[in-house]
């Protein structure tokens, strides 16, 4: 079985992510994503928020489910069993950064390989940070995210201007 995993904050889930995610499932028999619980970053949706946007999401995928990890990416594919790990490439500079944490990761663990999808051109300046910044000032963010993610954001949004 071709297992992979799509890690990331996900903080919120864009339309970049679910194109990712849309043809990675297409590839694997199984595609985990991976939301990352990271101590040194402070997101705006907790974790137990992000994975369950990530759910809803994942409904319209049979092979796809989601899990929580923290620590090292490649303790967390061996974990899986999975030797396959997906990312997203937006701008070349995304490559850089993405080169390293692969090789890091071959390193750590030399049975896992990473596949790069290039971001489809109409997501390719789209960030979670700038889906929180939009609907932070009141933004419109329907054509950054699923339909099924904009509940979250407007809850949120209105705890945050209380």
């Amino acid at each position: 079985m071709k297992r992979a995993i799509y890690p990331g904050t996900f903080d919120p889930v864009s339309l970049g992510h679910i194109d990712i995610i849309k043809r990675a499932s297409l590839i694997v028999d199984e595609l985990i994503i991976g939301v990352l619980h990271n101590p040194a970053k402070t997101p705006l949706f907790s974790v137990d928020e992000r994975v369950k946007m990530l759910e809803e999401i994942a409904e319209d995928f049979p092979n796809v489910r989601v899990e929580t990890f923290d620590g090292l990416l490649a303790d967390f594919a061996k974990k899986m069993d999975a030797r396959l790990i997906v990312r997203g490439l937006r701008v070349v500079t995304d490559f850089d950064y993405e080169l390293q944490i692969a090789q890091t990761n071959r390193v750590l663990n030399h049975e896992i390989d990473t596949m790069f999808f290039v971001t489809d051109l109409k997501y390719s300046y789209l960030s979670s940070t700038t889906i929180r910044e939009t609907a932070y000032f009141g933004g419109d963010v329907s054509k950054f995210v699923s339909p099924k993610t904009i509940p979250w954001i407007d809850r949120k949004m209105k705890e945050l201007h209380k």
